[in-house]
């Protein structure tokens, strides 16, 4: 057990704390209602790291909300992206005409979303607009336009509420960063 009440193998640095994380989502839950007041929104969550945000989002979200999800993947068991992007596992649920919010738990180097938005854009929705809980725009190697961002972040490689290091740590209920 650390000094984070948890067993972890690794020592883990608090970079938000779970009370902001709270407090971030429910004002971009009241951002998202306001922007889509009389609407239906369609949450496309990326599987696995934003199903915590994504779930947490959808609770403070006002106006109709379904969800479908996606699973890609740009990392191995590493800390930095592969920059290869492979679609795991593809909607279950047609997105025309609808008002789309892709839910991304970090947008870093932008590959995944570069090549997964023309592609949700053939789809034909009504509008489509991001929103990423973490971004970090040090690390950008394709120009991304993110409509709700909760919080920029330094170059680091964080852990928690869904973002894992080799399926570890996604309990956590912050973002921290392995020291190694």
């Amino acid at each position: 057990m650390n000094t984070l009440g948890m067993e972890t193998d690794h020592k883990i640095r608090v970079m938000i704390p779970e009370e902001e994380l709270d407090k971030k989502i429910e004002e971009l839950g009241a951002q998202i209602s306001k922007d889509y007041a009389g609407k239906q929104v369609k949450l496309i969550c990326i599987l696995k790291g934003s199903i915590f945000f994504c779930c947490e989002l959808a609770k403070r979200i006002t106006v109709p909300v379904t969800i479908d999800f996606m699973q890609v993947s740009s990392y191995g068991s590493g800390t930095t992206s592969s920059g290869q992007v492979k679609i795991k596992k593809d909607l279950d649920e047609s997105i025309e005409g609808n008002h789309v919010i892709v839910v991304e738990d970090i947008i870093d180097s932008g590959n995944t979303l570069a090549r997964l938005i023309p592609m949700l854009k053939d789809r034909k929705p009504a509008d489509l607009v991001v929103c990423t809980m973490l971004d970090k725009p040090e690390r950008r190697e394709v120009e991304m336009e993110v409509k709700y961002n909760g919080f920029q972040i330094p170059d680091e490689f964080v852990v928690g509420f869904g973002l894992d290091f080799d399926q570890k740590y996604r309990n956590l209920p912050f973002i921290g960063v392995i020291e190694m």
